[in-house]
C-alpha cells in the first residue's frame, strides 16, 4: 500500500511539472515559433537610433577585395595548370609568360 502511494505521488508530481513547464515562457508569440519581442525601450526603427551599427564602408569592402584577389590567384593557377599540366600552389613560383 505504501509503495502504491509513493508511486502515485511521484506520477502526480511528474504531471504537475510537465504542465508548469509548458504553460508560459515569458514571451508573447505572434505565431508558433515567432516569439521575438524587443526589450523595453528598444526603438521600432533601428536606423538613426543609438542601436544603429553605422558600419564603415571601407571595413565592409575588405572582404570583397580579398575575395577578388583570391579569384585572381586561382585564375593564374588554373591557367598554368592548363598550359603545363603541373599544379603550383604558390603563385610567386609560376614563371612569367
Amino acid at each position: 500500500m505504501k509503495i502504491l502511494l509513493v508511486a502515485a505521488s511521484a506520477a502526480l508530481l511528474g504531471l504537475a511539472s510537465v504542465g508548469a513547464a509548458s504553460a508560459y515562457d515569458g514571451t508573447n508569440c505572434r505565431a508558433p515559433g515567432n516569439c521575438w519581442e524587443p526589450k523595453p525601450g528598444y526603438p521600432d526603427q533601428v536606423a538613426g537610433s543609438k542601436y544603429d551599427p553605422q558600419h564603415d564602408p571601407m571595413e565592409l569592402n575588405k572582404q570583397s577585395e580579398s575575395i577578388s584577389g583570391m579569384e585572381a590567384r586561382n585564375a593564374q593557377r588554373v591557367a598554368h595548370f592548363k598550359k603545363t599540366g603541373e599544379f603550383v600552389y604558390d603563385v610567386k613560383k609560376i614563371p612569367a609568360e
